[in-house]
């Protein structure tokens, strides 16, 4: 007899495809963890719930579904209804969130609480998140970020595994390999039903005009392309992990019992100064500066400029004298 494989009635190549990039990749999915995932009902997250469910025995995850229902549209309750039945039919438990009326106006505030429930979710089970994200979805909002002039940490992506919150749980995307028109071709293989968000071909949001006037156009001109960005995006996202590992070692060695080594931080050049402080300045809990603002303390903090200081947002204050760079809250705000 030969090579002994996974195959089970209904294996398809969809599922050999992931159960081996899990196998070469196991921290995209570490086995016998437990996962929620997030189901919209759409092409992508069905996807991802019928591989999920096969591979589960194979490696040892116990698996909880999530729907949350922004209620945009007329038809939101009928999707969490017809959603909830389907996986009842099926034995899978659904655990539905309804967002109170006007709660989510916008598409970043649907994505914020989205996430918030997730996370929330998540840790009350002791469960990862798990969405249905495709290189198609990373793709677009690589282009979204390039065109709004983002710095390095936007162009990281949709990373395949990351912090969902400081507390947990983690988030994690295994189909970042797809792009949507395999999602739609799995649904059709495996005969599953899907129920379409109708704001997904609606103009008014950037996502979808990127997604259906100008990738389009790119994939014409250069056929693949999307998954192309998307492997980018992957890669930007490992050069900003390094990237943040060597800084946090720097800062060690420029850490005093007052704050920052000033001397040691201005010897260094401009844009490494100004990543350093940038995330020191995180590590200490104060909010995102603007890009400018960061540019601005750099310029001050050069070797041989004078002492001063600066308020920063958050009711922080920065000062600098001598050889020392001092973060402390502004009086008023104590």
């Amino acid at each position: 007899m030969g090579e002994t494989h996974p195959f089970f009635l209904g294996w398809t190549s969809w599922h050999d495809r992931l159960h081996r990039r899990l196998l070469m990749q196991p921290q995209l999915l570490p086995q016998g963890c437990t996962l929620l995932l997030a189901v919209s009902g759409g092409q992508d997250s069905m996807a991802l719930l019928a591989l999920l469910q096969d591979l589960a025995p194979l490696h040892g995850w116990g698996l909880n579904l999530w729907h949350g229902d922004h209620g945009w549209h007329d038809n939101s309750s009928r999707i969490a209804s017809e959603l909830s039945s389907w996986c009842q039919q099926r034995h899978l438990s659904l655990q539905v969130d309804q967002a109170a009326p006007g709660e989510v106006p916008s598409e970043a505030k649907a994505r914020q609480w989205r996430y918030e429930r997730l996370a929330q979710r998540g840790r009350q089970t002791g469960a990862d998140v798990v969405t249905g994200h495709t290189a198609s979805d990373r793709a677009e909002t690589m282009l979204l970020q390039l065109a709004r002039g983002s710095d390095l940490a936007g162009l990281a992506a949709l990373p395949s595994v990351r912090p969902l919150s400081p507390e947990g749980p983690r988030l994690r995307r295994p189909l970042l390999h797809l792009q949507r028109h395999d999602t739609l071709q799995i649904c059709r293989d495996l005969a599953l039903p899907t129920w379409e968000d109708p704001s997904n071909q609606s103009p008014e949001f950037a996502r979808n005009r990127i997604r259906h006037e100008v990738l389009p156009v790119l994939e014409e001109l250069h056929p693949g392309c999307s998954q192309r960005i998307s492997d980018l995006a992957e890669r930007v996202s490992q050069v900003r992990d390094s990237q943040t590992e060597l800084s946090r070692m720097a800062l060690e060695l420029l850490q005093t019992a007052a704050g920052l080594d000033r001397r040691g931080l201005g010897a260094l050049n401009s844009a490494t100064r100004r990543l350093l402080l940038a995330q020191w300045l995180q590590q200490q809990g104060v909010p995102a500066l603007p890009a400018s603002q960061l540019d601005e303390l750099s310029r001050r903090l050069e070797s041989g400029a004078p002492g001063g200081a600066a308020d920063l947002a958050g009711g922080w204050q920065l000062s600098w004298k001598g050889g020392e760079l001092v973060l402390q809250q502004r009086e008023a705000e104590r």
